[in-house]
């Protein structure tokens, strides 16, 4: 067999044998930002240009280098969204809930897309999940985002991710750093990679984030953001390290954090895995939604890389609930017993049961076979004498057991029974691994 085509270079499938660990951390994910009053929000997945041009700043790699940008047929220049926040501050807008009660507080799972080189943990197609917050200028906000991240590691098993934090201050104090930049800059100027000798004239910072070798090792000695925040934005940085000393939250301060998108203003984070990855990032970013001519509203958030957060919890062995399986397989034996079968089951699934039986027509032996692969708990064979009598054998696939059981609401009362037993036991297991990370 020979396939007309693959999936395109950077991105990848999620199949059934895997995708209920990326349900489990999105569900997970989304729960806990309902216990910090941010409830979910759905933005198109592609825009205007210019909304991401005003936003994440024309000098970043990614509006550079990195988006998906082309002519619609109407003659519009439309890009798949490269980040989350955008969509979410143009919705916030456009749909008048700056206006209502503040802080807005909003969450997402969306797919993200940026042309870059792919490789572990990095796609061209990648899924976020984030959390945008609007109207809150409070340091506790900052704060309060952090917790919700590093709650959200938690949960899952991530117990020795670092959090890192630095503050880049506001655009008052960022002009004398500026100016400082471009002083140092200035001496590597004809070192620097031709998109970093651009953006030394209009907008020094994003060399710092720079990806070139070259620019990153000059990088390094460059002045500190730190030693030119004003005292508002110092004041500020103070009271959030405040809170999470409070909290008992650890954390580094890290100078070279100044994250890869212009929207930011002072405080700006990473969450890091011992291995080097940044499994979650963001900060605050006060003068977007005025950007996009909204009104002058603070913002900030986050946003976590699904595939990237799979792959540290992979690595770190965290536990993840077990995978679905057939609570049930009818193995129907004669035209009579097919039709019996397909009532139970749809009795049963309208019951909230996973419930599974012949329809492709194999033999009884093929069908057992079938039952195995599929992981089914449980087995129950319909013929002619079941039929009859309204009573058949429930089998055990574990131990072998087996039980007679009423084929008239008995195999669903014992079969729900010996459900929520199991769901039961999982939960406390779950518990257990709760109680060993806290």
């Amino acid at each position: 067999m020979s396939l007309i085509t693959q999936a395109p270079r950077g991105t990848q499938d999620v199949l059934p044998d895997s995708s209920y660990k990326w349900q489990y951390v999105e569900q997970t994910a989304l729960s806990i930002a309902r216990d910090f009053g941010f409830h979910e929000i759905r933005t198109p997945v592609f825009e205007h240009t210019n909304l991401f041009q005003r936003s994440v700043g024309e000098t970043t790699d990614v509006v550079q280098k990195e988006m998906y940008t082309f002519e619609d047929k109407g003659g519009r220049s439309i890009t798949l969204r490269p980040e989350g926040t955008a969509g979410a501050a143009r919705a916030v807008l456009e749909h008048g809930l700056i206006n209502g009660a503040l802080p807005v507080k909003v969450s997402y799972i969306t797919s993200c897309y940026r042309y870059e080189k792919s490789q572990k943990g990095r796609y061209r197609e990648f899924h976020q999940f984030g959390v945008e917050c609007f109207g809150a200028l409070a340091p506790q906000a900052d704060a309060e985002v952090i917790a919700l991240a590093m709650q959200i590691l938690k949960s899952v098993g991530l117990t020795d991710v670092a959090l890192h934090i630095n503050s880049i201050g506001c655009p008052t104090c960022r002009a004398r750093y500026h100016e400082a930049l471009k002083a140092y800059f200035a001496s590597y100027a004809e070192t620097l990679c031709g998109t970093c000798q651009d953006r030394l004239a209009r907008n020094p910072m994003r060399i710092l984030d720079c990806k070139s070798p070259v620019c990153g090792e000059i990088a390094a000695a460059a002045p500190v953001m730190m030693d030119y925040l004003c005292e508002p934005c110092a004041a500020h940085f103070a009271q959030v390290k405040g809170c999470l000393d409070a909290a008992e939250i650890p954390y580094q301060v890290d100078t070279h954090i100044v994250r890869g998108l212009d929207y930011y203003t002072r405080t700006v984070f990473e969450l890091v895995s011992p291995q080097g990855l940044v499994v979650a990032g963001g900060g605050r970013y006060d003068g977007l939604l005025q950007e996009l001519g909204g009104p002058a509203q603070p913002g900030l958030g986050f946003g976590m890389g699904v595939e990237r957060l799979l792959m540290v919890m992979e690595e770190a062995g965290c536990r993840f609930p077990a995978a679905p399986q057939c609570d049930l397989y009818l193995a129907p034996m004669g035209e009579a017993a097919v039709s019996r079968c397909f009532a139970l089951a749809t009795a049963l699934r309208e019951g909230g049961m996973t419930v599974e039986f012949d329809v492709v027509g194999r033999s009884l032996k093929a069908q057992m076979k079938y039952a195995d692969k599929l992981g089914a708990r449980y087995t129950v064979v319909v013929g002619d004498a079941e039929l009859e009598s309204g009573v058949a054998k429930l089998k055990d696939m574990t131990t072998g057991e087996t039980e007679e059981v009423s084929l008239d609401g008995g195999l669903y009362t014992l079969l729900r029974q010996k459900t929520l037993d199991r769901e039961l036991a999982g939960v406390a297991d779950l518990f257990s691994n709760v109680a060993e990370i806290g």
